[in-house]
């Protein structure tokens, strides 16, 4: 009986201690960005990014003869680029739906970028 209890008590501490070091090696490792000197909006451009999301989130609303400013051209946009962006970081346009985090990032990114017709 005796021996029973201290084979008992052994095997308990030896599986407590190896609980206890499995946890001192569940250390998570910080995300390292393979790519830090990449600039995001670098690749955002006005023919690929800005003109689809103005055309699928604005024009309906924003186009020839609707509400201004128009937004069909890129001459327009441009002239407007610092309202779209205030009006899309403030959430208040589009009305009736949102836009994504990435697409106001986008139009924020091409805005400081100087709205290049690229």
């Amino acid at each position: 009986m005796k021996l029973s209890y201290n084979l008992k008590f052994t095997v308990s501490i030896v599986c407590i201690s190896l609980f206890f070091m499995s946890c001192l090696t569940n250390v998570e490792e910080p995300i390292v960005d393979e790519n830090p000197d990449v600039d995001s909006c670098s690749t955002i451009t006005y023919s690929s990014n800005i003109k689809s999301i103005i055309d699928v989130n604005c024009v309906q609303c924003h186009g020839n003869g609707g509400n201004f400013p128009d937004l069909t051209t890129y001459e327009n946009t441009r002239a407007n680029a610092d309202l779209v962006k205030s009006e899309t970081q403030s959430r208040r346009m589009p009305q009736g739906s949102s836009l994504t985090n990435s697409e106001i990032e986008a139009i924020a990114c091409w805005v400081d970028a100087g709205a290049l017709n690229n």
